[in-house]
Formats: structure tokens, sequence, C-alpha cells
């Protein structure tokens, strides 16, 4: 088949899954991108306009078109009409949604994003989500949406929508995160390693983290730090603020140059850590399991479903203070939690599994008798 992937924010785990997909699809897949510098907003309102003029480069219709929720597939759809045929089956896949993506204290939501969410889902021949959490809570989302309006929520769309929804993880590139043959991938001599890989945003909640590392340090436990998620301004005061006062305790901090150095890092790493508000799959969690990390993850959003139920209690927090805890039983039980098999929990991730799911799900699509 020829799968055409339209990606309005080519960038982080948007471009990672495209990418990946294309390289390891047994189909022809061509990316048709926007990269992240107009920003998401502009992309929800813009991109359909300027996709709908680049399709027509095309010299055929593809078999089947795939896109993520940062597109207005409603709109696109009306404005490809002349150049994407009617029969074209077309997939949105949601790697977050905007009726239930966590904001700052300070800014109220604009429901227009998570009206063009809803359309788009109404235009989409399937629905895939990323993780089962994020399936459910888009779907609970709206209603709440729906009844707000003056009149004719339209609430018995909700069905049709949830029916041609589905389940299908990103795949991510674990064969870039195997040590080369002359690296060794041993954890240096030393107090354990405490991995932060998120990105440093108030929906990761970077604060928490280090407010449960200062209870730690009174405690008397002893640890070392790697910092490797990205910091949009690496010079912002909160940032160099919080490298001061721990870099008595940091083996690394910033955001890993390349996959390579990125890699080493995890490796060297003891326990991964998330205090996230805001999590629909968990591509770093994943990363860092495979790499050998102990997780300490908070019992919410997509966390409970990636461990399985026997790990919960040894991995999975309520709270500020059990957090705190956690993370030093952890430590203090490093040798026995090192015997559970974490790389087997996100081996199933990698795309040599995951593509041919992709594939299957795509070529699902497309009716036997297609007019192509």
């Amino acid at each position: 088949m020829h799968i055409l992937w339209l990606n309005p924010y080519h960038g982080g785990s948007h471009a990672a899954v495209a990418e990946g997909y294309a390289q390891h699809s047994r189909h022809t897949v061509t990316l048709l991108t926007l990269p992240p510098p107009g920003g998401w907003r502009w992309r929800m309102r813009g991109a359909a306009i300027t996709f709908a003029r680049m399709v027509r480069t095309l010299a055929s219709p593809p078999d089947v078109l795939v896109t993520t929720d940062m597109l207005d597939l409603a709109t696109f759809r009306a404005l490809s009409r002349d150049c994407c045929p009617p029969w074209l089956p077309m997939a949105l896949y949601f790697h977050e949604n905007q009726l239930t993506y966590p904001l700052p204290a300070e800014r109220r939501r604009d429901m227009s994003f998570g009206w063009i969410n809803y359309t788009s889902a109404l235009t989409a021949d399937r629905i895939l989500f990323n993780s089962a959490f994020h399936q459910r809570s888009f779907l609970e989302a709206l209603p709440p949406m729906l009844t707000r309006q003056h009149d004719y929520p339209e609430i018995e769309q909700i069905a049709p929508i949830a029916a041609k929804s589905s389940v299908l993880p990103p795949g991510i590139d674990l064969a870039s995160l195997q040590p080369a043959a002359h690296e060794q991938p041993r954890r240096p001599p030393g107090p354990p390693i405490l991995l932060w890989n998120s990105r440093w945003e108030y929906d990761k909640q970077p604060d928490a983290f280090f407010t449960a590392l200062a209870a730690l340090e009174a405690r008397g436990i002893d640890f070392r730090l790697i910092v490797a998620g990205e910091h949009i301004d690496p010079t912002a005061p909160e940032f160099v603020t919080a490298y001061k006062r721990w870099q008595h305790r940091v083996l690394h901090w910033g955001y890993a140059p390349d996959r390579a150095s990125y890699r080493r890092l995890l490796w060297h790493a003891d326990i991964v850590v998330s205090t996230a508000i805001q999590e629909f799959f968990g591509i770093g969690i994943m990363e860092a399991l495979f790499c050998g990390c102990v997780p300490v993850l908070p019992r919410r959003l997509s966390y409970p479903e990636l461990l399985p139920s026997a790990t919960h209690a040894d991995c999975l927090y309520d709270g500020p203070a059990d957090l705190v805890d956690r993370l030093q039983q952890s430590i203090q039980d490093l040798a026995q939690l090192r015997q559970y098999d974490w790389q087997a929990l996100a081996q199933p991730y990698a795309w040599s599994h995951m593509a041919p799911r992709y594939d299957a799900a795509f070529a699902a699509m497309v009716p036997p008798c297609s007019p192509r």
C-alpha cells in the first residue's frame, strides 16, 4: 500500500513516531510534515489549509491517509475533496488532546481546540489512541463539552466515535539504545543515580521532583542525579537555580545533545522518576526501562497500564509524601528491584514489534473492493 502521513507538528514524539513508522513499515509511507516552530495552536488552525495545498502535488492519491490530533481533519477533508477521493480512508492518531491536557493555573482552556479534536474524530474513519488511559479520558470529556451548548448537543455522536476508536501505542526506537560494541553499560560506582528525563515544563512538575529530593536528602539518604529532560530555555532562572542547589550531586545536567549521549546516560542511571500531571503514554519511561532503570511513577495517568500489577506496590506512589517514601525504599531495595526484567516490559514497543501492528491497522481500513 501507499500510506500518506500528514504530521502538522513534526517535533518530539510526533516526529519520532511518524519517522519510525516510515522507516519500519513494509508499505510505502510518504511523510508530509510541518516543523513545530509555528506553534501548536497555529498548526491546529492553519495546517489543514497548507496540507490541502501540498497534497495536490502528489502524483496519485494514497491508499490510506494518516494524521494526528494537531490537524483539523474536517477542514482538511473539505478543502482537499478535489484531490483526495471520497473513498480514501483517513485515520486520526491521538498523541494528546486539548480537552484533558492540563493547563497552568493562570490559563483558561480555549474550547475551540477541543472542538477541533472532536470534529476531527467525527470525520475520521478510524481513531487511534496511544494508551487506554488516553482513549478513556477523551471519551469521558466529550459529554461535558457537548452539554455546554445551548441546544442540539448531539450526545449520540459519541457512541460512533467510541466504536471506531482503539489503542495503538507508539513504536519506540529501542534499537538505538542498545549499547555500542565498545560501550560497557555499567553504572559508575557510588550512591544510586536518580534519572529525570522528562521535559522541564509545568505539566511534568520538576518542582515536585526537587521537593522530594530535598526531603530525601533531609533523611540522610545518599544519591546522585542525572537531569536529561528537554528545557526550552536552559538559561531560565528556575533551571539555573535548581542546578546550583543540586550540583554537588549532579553527574549530568541538561538535554542530551544526541541519541548516543542519551543512551549512555540511561544506562548509567538506576531509578527513573516521574512527577507528571500529564502523560498520555510515556516514551521516556519506556526508554529508561529498556536500559534497566527501576521506575518510580505516580499512580495516575497512563503509568499504571505501563507496568504489571505485581510491580505497582514497589513502583507507584500516591502523593508527595508517598513519593519520598517510595524513593527511599527503592534506593534501599535497589539490588532486589534490579532482579526484575524491566527491559522485557519495554521490548514490545520496539518498532520491530509495533510496525506490523501499524501495518495491519491501516491495511484493515482498505475495503476489499477498493476503487484503487
